[in-house]
């Protein structure tokens, strides 16, 4: 990607779907399926790696059950922290 602009509206519509997805208590595989687009399509728009096409938008934003103009809003994407989640310990009585 070398326009900025068009780096900064992938970096929105990655941040959007995200944010909803895990508002939702969506895995990315779930809404991979739910959208009918690849895994590896979906982690790529998450990361704004890829250029979404307009069926592409509409279909993640049914998906997510949001307008396609919600996911283009100015977001930022808080910092990805590495590594798996901790396990909950069962609390005792």
């Amino acid at each position: 990607m070398h326009d900025p602009r068009l780096q900064e509206v992938l970096n929105f519509i990655g941040a959007n779907v995200r944010r909803i997805r895990l508002k939702r208590g969506m895995t990315q595989q779930e809404l991979a399926d739910a959208a009918a687009v690849g895994l590896r399509y979906l982690k790529k728009v998450e990361h704004a790696q890829t250029n979404v096409g307009m069926a592409g938008l509409v279909k993640l934003a049914d998906a997510l059950g949001v307008r396609p103009g919600v996911l283009l809003r100015p977001r930022e994407l808080p910092p990805v922290k590495r590594g798996r989640p901790r396990k909950a310990r069962p609390r005792e009585p």
